[in-house]
């Protein structure tokens, strides 16, 4: 019978389920709605729901399963801590316990978007980096960093938070503080910015779609969050001497107009190292996050029971 890897993101909205084979390969997916509000015992039997139907399907043996969360969580018990209100109930839940316990199976759980990180690195758009910034771009802007092959928390678990870098502006940002690089780089700050410029308020996708079509104020806001992006990336580059970089999330797909206005912020004030900054858009997707978890636990599955 086939030995395969379980990786699941949970997400505000939805779950994706992925089942994989030990080289990171996906065999099948699941994606479902997140039972968010009806707690954290509903929202692990759900994904566990989806795990089992891809095992029967595949008639495969499941060697481990890996969890990344959105929020903050403690990878070493394996809980989440603090959450937005997205959820109710989720935080404070022991999630490796419970699938431990469900399945019979090591488990493993890490933020959302270091799981991002180590799924590019594992099998993605940077695969076998062993120094890297990973930044995510949807409703916020995260961060990871990863420096000689492992995940970089620093003393207070906030390592890589380079959404909430100030001098970016004076917009509110989510977090309660000003000018943040999440005002001008994440999907509201994309739409926000667009309609203090034009008086039309369009969903970030919507804003991408204009710049295609020759509007020039929705080209400019997208310069500007290109311009702010890179700025994080030197500041990284400048304080850690880390000069390969990964970006994902919903914002990303829109590449043809950030990846440029990256690229020429960067050339127009290049690191004092003189490194090549190496910035590389996801390519593993909507899969990044699963695939890190699955690489996370695919780390405590001995070698032997993968063969």
């Amino acid at each position: 019978m086939t030995r395969v890897l379980a990786g699941i993101d949970v997400g505000g909205t939805n779950t994706k389920v992925v089942l994989a084979t030990p080289a990171l390969e996906v065999i099948d997916r699941r994606d479902l709605p997140t039972p968010a509000h009806a707690g954290g015992a509903a929202i692990v039997a759900a994904a566990l729901g989806a795990v089992s139907d891809l095992l029967d399907t595949h008639r495969a043996s499941l060697a481990g399963v890996g969890v990344g969360a959105a929020g903050v969580v403690d990878a070493t018990t394996g809980t989440v801590l603090v959450t937005g209100n997205s959820f109710t109930g989720w935080a404070g839940y022991g999630v490796t316990d419970a699938v431990s316990a469900a399945l019979g199976v090591p488990a493993t759980l890490d933020n959302d978007v270091n799981a991002f990180l180590l799924g590019e690195v594992a099998a993605g758009a940077v695969t076998g980096a062993r120094d890297v910034l990973g930044m995510t771009l949807g409703t916020g802007v995260g961060g990871a960093i990863l420096l000689d092959g492992t995940l970089f928390a620093g003393p207070h678990g906030a390592a890589g938070e380079i959404g909430h870098v100030p001098g970016f502006g004076d917009a509110l940002c989510t977090c309660g503080q000003y000018g943040h690089l999440e005002t001008i780089a994440a999907a509201p700050g994309i739409a926000s910015r667009y309609a203090a410029r034009t008086g039309h308020r369009l969903a970030a996708h919507e804003v991408a779609d204009a710049a295609r079509n020759g509007d020039v104020d929705a080209a400019a806001v997208f310069t500007d969050a290109g311009w702010g992006i890179a700025r994080g990336i030197l500041l990284t580059a400048g304080i850690l001497d880390v000069t390969t970089v990964v970006i994902g999330g919903g914002v990303a797909r829109s590449w043809d107009l950030l990846g440029p206005a990256i690229t020429a912020a960067i050339a127009a004030e290049p690191p004092v190292s003189g490194a090549t900054i190496r910035v590389e858009p996801s390519t593993l997707g909507s899969d990044a996050v699963a695939l890190g978890a699955a690489a996370q636990v695919r780390a405590l599955v001995r070698d032997a029971e993968l063969a």
